[in-house]
């Protein structure tokens, strides 16, 4: 018998390592070069003007409250007397307790009240002060930059005469200040204190209607 053939040997490949691509460098864009070579701007100077619309005082509103203490008669015509002074509908005031001694029970109706914005609120600020002579004493204002005073006679306010089946009635005259940025204090969402710095003082209100109304502030 012949000898058994022996198998071929297999031929070992050896694998060559594979090579590493090399890196590119990420090509920055357009967008991103002027970002990068972008110099850092000056803050802009802003104009009194545009200081005043940021940070300058401005009336919320004008409250004008007449306080009667009872119900009736009296009060229907309070309430044609402040509307006609003001040509807004009033809305009546209810007592908060109950008085025995001053015959007042919860939720009774005392008075009448109409609240002014913008325009409105200006044009009946000017004949309110007119009844004074442009003059306010210095304790009429608060801490909190709101002003408050009294007008004793609503004939006193030009047009208005009297009637003698109305009568005479005085009124309280109630303003309230703002700055921009107040709104986050009566936002539904997420109501938020409005911070010290940012809360009108006694002085600014003082300079805005000497500015605005030509009033004189009586020490």
């Amino acid at each position: 018998m012949s000898p058994a053939k022996k198998a071929p040997a297999k031929k070992t490949t050896t694998k060559k390592p594979a090579e590493k691509k090399p890196v590119k460098k990420q090509e920055t864009t357009k967008k991103e070069e002027k970002i990068i070579t972008k110099k850092p701007t000056k803050t802009k100077k802003l104009s009194p003007e545009e200081k005043q619309k940021i940070f300058g005082t401005k009336i919320d509103k004008v409250t004008i409250n007449i306080g009667v203490g009872e119900a009736g008669e009296r009060l229907n015509k309070a309430e044609t007397v402040i509307q006609k002074l003001t040509d807004h509908k009033p809305i009546q005031t209810l007592s908060r307790t109950t008085n025995k001694d001053w015959g007042l029970r919860k939720r009774m109706p005392i008075g009448c009240k109409v609240t002014l914005r913008g325009k409105d609120a200006d044009n009946f600020l000017k004949e309110a002060l007119s009844t004074r002579d442009n003059k306010i004493a210095d304790y009429s204002f608060d801490d909190q930059g709101n002003l408050s005073f009294g007008v004793p006679d609503h004939t006193m306010f030009k047009d208005q005469k009297y009637d003698p089946k109305i009568g005479i009635f005085g009124m309280d005259i109630n303003i309230t200040m703002k700055k921009p940025g107040y709104r986050i204090k009566n936002r539904r969402i997420a109501p938020r204190h409005v911070p010290h710095r940012h809360r009108v003082k006694r002085e600014e209100t003082i300079q805005f209607f000497k500015e605005n109304f030509g009033v004189e502030v009586i020490e």
